[in-house]
């Protein structure tokens, strides 16, 4: 049995290792049709990659795409952790918390 870890425990090679198995569930999860299973995995997947990910790339204030939305755009308004929260600009009235690792990550100059 494995012992379960926090994410921010983990070093990158073991978060790259807990995303290489959860994505090999996921795959398992799809062929068999189990739709819950496969988006529980998906989100897991994207918790762990926020983890491995810069924090100082993003900014409050700024928008930024949605990777599995496209076309739908995020405006930061705080941090909490590796969760942005802010607004959908389809849904300005509802303020969410998404990991950082679905925000698109902006381009370098």
């Amino acid at each position: 049995m494995r012992i379960q870890r926090r994410y921010s425990d983990m070093t990158k090679f073991e978060l790259q290792e807990e995303i290489r198995m959860l994505k090999e569930k996921a795959v398992k999860a799809e062929q068999l049709g189990m739709v819950n299973e496969y988006e529980v995995l998906t989100r897991k997947m994207a918790m762990a990659k926020a983890y491995m990910m810069d924090i100082n790339e993003f900014q409050v204030g700024k928008t930024y795409h949605l990777t599995e939305e496209p076309g739908v755009n995020f405006t930061i308004t705080y941090f909490n952790g590796v969760f942005a929260w802010g607004y959908r600009e389809d849904h300005k009235n509802e303020e969410i918390g998404i990991p950082i690792s679905l925000l698109e990550k902006p381009e370098k100059r």
